[in-house]
């Protein structure tokens, strides 16, 4: 590995410990259901997702708001000094992807038998801070 692949690389995997994240495999939900109630909470700020998901009548979103709570819970326990009121938590990624089909088969007429696919998703939450955010462009605006 040249010497530049492997700094990009030390430098991607110590962003990615800094990275408050979650993730829910496996959940046996359509993607698209899923992904209709990800859509909601898309770049939205912490407590307001968390209203949006608690006062949601979709299934899914008990699911989601747990694995919320889980990614606030990771965060916290990265940033153990900082406050998660001051700190303007966002969801700044989260994205369902499809897992695994369980495929059954249902009686139907005349000896048949028609094929049930039961779709899982998986899903994964990214936070961030708006202050970090902010951080980084006042330095760029210093640098130039």
């Amino acid at each position: 590995m040249g010497a530049r692949k492997r700094i990009t690389a030390e430098k991607r995997k110590e962003e990615k410990k800094q990275m408050a994240m979650a993730s829910l495999n496996n959940c046996p939900t359509s993607t698209q259901k899923m992904r209709l109630v990800a859509d909601l909470i898309r770049g939205v700020e912490v407590n307001r997702a968390l209203d949006v998901l608690r006062f949601s009548t979709k299934q899914p979103a008990r699911k989601l708001e747990k694995l919320l709570m889980s990614a606030i819970a990771n965060w916290q326990k990265k940033n153990e000094d900082a406050r998660i009121e001051k700190s303007n938590l966002f969801v700044k990624e989260i994205y369902v992807n499809q897992g695994r089909t369980l495929k059954r088969l249902r009686p139907a007429p005349q000896g048949r038998g028609y094929r049930i696919r039961k779709r899982s998703n998986h899903v994964t939450i990214v936070l961030d801070s708006l202050n970090k955010i902010q951080q980084e462009k006042e330095v760029v605006s210093q640098t130039n």
